[in-house]
């Protein structure tokens, strides 16, 4: 039995990394999982593994950038799977520039992809979560259980990383709305919290040395 088993989840650039490595746990968990990548492939690969490991997946390869491609994946899920649990926002992105070299194009691009994606995503999802909850208060006095809302974060945003000033500010905004998010829904029994990593040898770091990586993020911790 699976701490899962029954829950529907749908997890954001899911194809790869962080996303797929939850994906595959949440559904090793009992968890129906919603893969959702704009990439195509990868979002198949991972669907199809957790398929082979025994576990239920959909793919979605809706842009969340746009909040009406958010609505449309949260409406598929729910059709198909019976109900929304959990959402995992999870997409993100770097295109690294030291400040005074950072165009408003790079600017907005890696906001769109690490922010807006995670506004549109739970927004989209909030009639699903919300409405669920209020109808088991009315019935029974509580919700008959938590849904949940995580967001990636990273140490990044704490830490600062010289040429993310683009990427630290946005899982910076992602940490804040967490926080208010928290005291919004959580009286209606919908949990948040924001994961947040450290260095990993995901693609977002591919070309960078990293042992480099590790002693500059090590060298910047402030529990040294």
């Amino acid at each position: 039995m699976g701490r899962l088993d029954g829950k529907v989840a749908v997890v954001t650039g899911a194809g790869r990394g962080i996303g797929r490595a939850t994906a595959e746990l949440f559904a090793g968990e009992g968890a129906a999982v919603v893969v959702n990548d704009v990439d195509p492939d990868p979002a198949n690969e991972a669907a199809q593994a957790i398929k082979e490991a025994g576990g239920q997946a959909m793919v979605s390869t809706d842009n969340t950038v746009e909040f009406a491609e958010a609505g449309r994946m949260m409406e598929a899920a729910a059709g198909q799977l019976g109900k929304i649990d959990i959402v995992v926002n999870n997409a993100g992105i770097t295109r690294d520039r030291t400040f005074h070299k950072l165009d408003d194009e790079t600017w907005d691009f890696v906001l769109n992809v690490n922010l807006r994606t995670a506004f549109h995503t739970t927004r989209a999802a909030m009639p699903y979560l919300r409405e669920a909850a209020k109808k088991e208060m009315q019935e029974q006095g509580k919700p008959a259980y938590h849904r949940k809302v995580t967001f990636t974060a990273s140490t990044a945003a704490l830490l600062g990383n010289s040429g993310q000033a683009n990427y630290t500010a946005a899982k910076g905004a992602i940490i804040s709305l967490t926080r208010t998010l928290a005291r919004e829904l959580g009286a209606r029994g919908r949990g948040q919290g924001p994961p947040v990593p450290g260095v990993r040898g995901s693609r977002l770091h591919l070309g960078r040395d990293p042992a480099r990586l590790r002693r500059d993020a090590g060298s910047l911790s402030p529990w040294r």
